[in-house]
């Protein structure tokens, strides 16, 4: 039985897409839409890409498209890649190709004409589906019997395609997360276990990004427990061992019935011990951007909350610490006393203190300390440690004042400060 596309692709009915595909398909060339536009429609899932597979090689490909008057950019031209702006959007677009050696962490490839061939070279059956202009899918490795089942497959020998690319053990879980239902398939699994060393070839930047994905997953708890079992988890991520993951799933419900995002890094802090010292070596071996390494740690560092904690209190930390690290705090602990409350009337309370102390440090803004050391110096104070000084411990004492004492009582203390 024939299978379409037309109808639940609003995308390909776009007529800068439809002359892009005609133009690789002049002649004795063919194009069509390959991967995960094809793979998200049939699923249901919202398509952010649309990549092309043609038989065109490369320089042809950017050939036709300036023909077009589109924009042809050469991004990956050494892999058969070019990538056309047509009507504002970007197309990724590749030659058919077939691998002729693989070292684990990258292909050397041949270009060629043969669809199954070009199939039989990616990862998973899903991945694998092509639908030509007017929407008819095209499957050569049976990964719509696939996608109907809600079934991750590599295509042919899981070992096989592992060794191919070690990388493909993450997106195994990775995609398992996003798009599988029920047992991961076995020999996939076997595969990823027997192979996982091989993720020490692997560079951090992409291990990263696959972990980041798969913690983007609307509930990555199932996968997480799967690599966990097979010991990828710990291979990929050697700081979660001993800790734990069990808090993933309440983590998820709260950001559902919360209304918060999926956060990956507050995911990952949900998996990992709040040990600075790790927490800083994690993110030197995985190459954290500057953005996720303080938050990491600013996360590491703030001490807990406790529920019955006072909004004047929290405050007072608040000045003292990072916000970033204190609202991760208060999230994963809400979400946590949310899972316990389902059986345990304390918790229940402990939930309400948390959410209190969240809402507040959300709208929480910090105050400005209201002297200088100019102000001391007008004073009479000369420039150096004890002025200093003065100024910390006024501060001091202004923190824990509520940050109330204005400007002009500040400046009384100071001026007797300066008198000793």
């Amino acid at each position: 039985m024939s299978v379409s596309i037309a109808g639940r692709a609003n995308w390909l009915a776009d007529k800068h897409l439809q002359r892009l595909l005609s133009a690789l398909s002049q002649g004795s060339e063919e194009a069509r839409i390959a991967g995960g536009a094809v793979r998200n429609t049939l699923m249901g899932q919202p398509v952010a890409d649309v990549d092309i597979a043609t038989t065109c090689l490369p320089d042809e490909t950017i050939r036709r498209a300036e023909a077009e008057g589109f924009k042809p950019v050469p991004t990956g031209i050494e892999h058969g890649t070019i990538t056309v702006v047509a009507g504002g959007k970007p197309y990724e677009i590749t030659t058919l190709r077939a691998d002729v050696e693989t070292d684990g962490r990258r292909a050397k490839v041949s270009f060629g004409r043969d669809w199954k061939l070009d199939a039989e070279r990616r990862d998973f059956t899903i991945n694998a589906l092509y639908a030509e202009a007017d929407g008819s899918i095209v499957d050569l490795v049976g990964g719509i019997a696939d996608i109907e089942a809600r079934r991750l497959r590599f295509i042919g020998d899981a070992e096989a395609r592992i060794r191919e690319d070690y990388l493909r053990i993450l997106r195994f879980f990775r995609f398992f997360a996003w798009y599988g239902e029920g047992r991961p398939d076995a020999e996939g699994l076997k595969a990823c276990a027997r192979l996982k060393e091989g993720l020490a070839q692997l560079s951090a930047e992409r291990i990263w990004s696959e972990l980041k994905k798969l913690l983007s997953a609307p509930d990555p708890s199932r996968a997480l427990l799967w690599m966990r079992q097979a010991g990828v988890l710990t291979a990929a991520l050697p700081e979660s061992e001993k800790w734990g993951i069990d808090a993933i799933h309440g983590l998820t419900k709260a950001e559902k019935d919360l209304g918060w995002p999926a956060d990956p890094m507050l995911r990952l802090e949900a998996i990992v011990p709040p040990d600075a010292a790790r927490m800083k070596t994690l993110a030197e071996r995985l190459r954290f951007s500057t953005a996720e390494s303080d938050r990491l740690r600013h996360w590491a560092v703030a001490t807990a909350v406790e529920p019955k904690t006072t909004e004047g209190e929290l405050a007072k930390r608040l000045y003292r610490g990072e916000r970033q690290g204190f609202v991760d705090r208060l999230r994963l602990s809400l979400a946590g006393a949310r899972v316990r409350a389902v059986e345990n009337t304390d918790a229940l309370l402990e939930a309400g203190g948390f959410s209190r102390l969240l809402a507040f440090a959300l709208k929480w803004e910090k105050p400005v300390f209201p002297l200088k050391g100019a102000d001391l110096t007008a004073l009479g104070a000369t420039p150096g440690p004890k002025l200093g000084e003065i100024l910390k411990n006024l501060e001091a004492e202004w923190i824990e004042a509520g940050f109330a004492p204005d400007r002009g009582a500040l400046l009384d203390r100071a001026a007797k400060a300066l008198e000793t």
